[in-house]
């Protein structure tokens, strides 16, 4: 086992156990993840006013009397109204060694319903970022911006990975690991992590994307494959390489590389640039290990984009970049594959919605 890297599965096992992460109710196995550990919200949301980080010396708690104006019992289900800004305690809480950090981000089947959700901490400065030694609760901030959503306690919005030490893998190394196993198919193009571009000349039909509706019904979190993708979105159809994406709009897109995480990695969607065009690549950040990796039955994953374009209309063409996936080192190999052993709702994808819809 190396000094350095992001835990696997059994790591988290074995902090669950020792009490490094606790929760007001046990932590069921199907929340452990190859390299990550989904997050269950609790039973009350705050409706703010703002969204907000505590900062230095604050904590989240403290906050929320100055900036709550209501709340809500979650328990038999509750609407999270599409615009507004609610803050919901999570059941996990967290007693960080020295030297280990974490991350969080939204979880795939969030990202695709364009449900914006930001873990927070107490004194915290960084949305998604838990420091070195971090003793306390997580907080889920939501935002919905295309749908009402219906959540109660327990559900799974988001994701939590723990890094012990310096993680990242140099351009030199991720050339390395792409010689010794494809991390991605074509070539690799490998610049502060591995680029990827968008597909908008699929291998048959005209179909690239969807587009979400304006205006729709709400989705209740726990209803899956259950919505008519019809009544939520608009499908995105191009006979020539290229759209316009509308200000404001969300868009499903998928990249054009089939991507690859070998088993001893695990990767991070970079954070947006600006001097990509006027639109964001966002929310679902995480790829565990085996997520494509053909071992693990997941042979030409593609990456879905959650593409939300901002002040100006925006031509976007086929096979232009549009993010990058930073690679990190795992501390060892996880006891389960992403895909391979345990439940993945998105192992083999090509263009697809979240688990909430109908396949078209």
């Amino acid at each position: 086992m190396r000094d350095t890297g992001v835990l696997p599965n059994q790591a988290i096992e074995s902090m669950i156990a020792s009490g490094g992460i606790a929760a007001t109710a046990p932590i069921l196995h199907a929340q452990i993840q190859p390299a990550s550990l989904d997050l269950r919200l609790g039973e009350t949301a705050y409706r703010v006013r703002a969204s907000f980080l505590p900062g230095a010396g604050r904590t989240v708690a403290a906050r929320l009397e100055e900036l709550t104006m209501h709340q809500i019992a979650l328990t038999g289900g509750a609407v999270l109204e599409k615009g507004c800004v609610y803050v919901v305690p999570l059941m996990e809480t967290l007693d960080l060694p020295t030297g280990m950090t974490a991350a969080a981000s939204a979880k795939s089947s969030t990202g695709r319903l364009d449900l914006m959700t930001r873990v927070i901490t107490d004194n915290g400065v960084e949305f998604d970022r838990v420091p070195d030694g971090y003793s306390g609760p997580l907080y889920a901030e939501i935002c919905p911006q295309s749908f009402s959503v219906v959540a109660q306690p327990g559900q799974l919005l988001n994701q939590i990975i723990f890094r012990q030490g310096k993680t990242l893998f140099s351009d030199d190394e991720l050339r390395a690991i792409h010689d010794r196993s494809p991390i991605v198919s074509g070539e690799p193009i490998i610049s502060d992590g591995l680029g990827f571009s968008v597909d908008l000349r699929p291998e048959s039909g005209d179909l690239v994307g969807y587009r979400a509706k304006r205006h729709t019904g709400v989705v209740d979190l726990a209803k899956l494959n259950h919505y008519d993708p019809a009544e939520y979105w608009e499908e995105v159809r191009t006979d020539k390489g290229q759209i316009i994406l509308d200000p404001g709009a969300f868009y499903i897109l998928v990249s054009r590389e089939a991507i690859c995480i070998p088993p001893d990695c695990a990767a991070e969607m970079a954070p947006y640039l600006a001097m990509v065009g006027e639109f964001r690549v966002h929310y679902a950040g995480f790829f565990d290990p085996g997520f494509g990796d053909a071992s693990a039955g997941g042979a030409g994953s593609r990456g879905v984009l959650e593409v939300r374009c901002h002040e100006a209309p925006f031509v976007l063409e086929h096979g232009q970049s549009v993010g990058r996936l930073v690679y990190e080192r795992m501390l060892e190999v996880p006891t389960e594959l992403y895909g391979a052993s345990i439940k993945s709702n998105y192992q083999g994808q090509g263009l697809k919605l979240s688990k909430h819809f109908r396949n078209p």
